[in-house]
């Protein structure tokens, strides 16, 4: 993806495409895994933790990323299909890897429905898969 697409993509969703909001993106697509505020911070040294939390709370606000709890330690971040906008029929199972610590969407496995008893509201879902993933097997 190159960064007019990526421009294109951040304005989509209303979000003013700067030089860092685009390296964070960039760097979160091609990974092709969830990525944490610390695993961005080793890719930009030079930049305040401050700079990278608020590209990613930036996009978390307009979807074009969504928080993955894995039970690391640490939040992550992954990005977002185009029609996303993280209501429960766009939540999906997550993969985390025991052995190499990384974090995959699974897209095609979409979390089931639960109906929850009445009265109870849900403000978010996670489902997290551990196990050891195809590199590490």
């Amino acid at each position: 993806m190159d960064n007019k697409e990526i421009e294109q993509k951040l304005e989509s969703k209303n979000v003013k495409p700067t030089a860092m909001r685009t390296l964070v993106y960039k760097t979160l697509a091609e990974t092709g895994k969830a990525l944490s505020l610390a695993d961005l911070e080793q890719r930009f040294e030079k930049v305040e933790r401050s700079t990278i939390f608020r590209a990613l709370k930036t996009f978390e606000e307009n979807f074009i990323v969504h928080p993955v709890d894995d039970g690391s330690g640490s939040v992550k971040y992954a990005v977002c299909d185009d029609e996303c906008t993280c209501n429960i029929h766009d939540l999906h199972v997550h993969f985390y890897c025991t052995r190499c610590g990384r974090t995959r969407c699974m897209k095609e496995l979409p979390i089931p429905n639960i109906k929850l008893p009445e009265g109870y509201t849900y403000d978010n879902a996670q489902f997290i898969i551990n196990g050891v993933c195809p590199r590490c097997d």
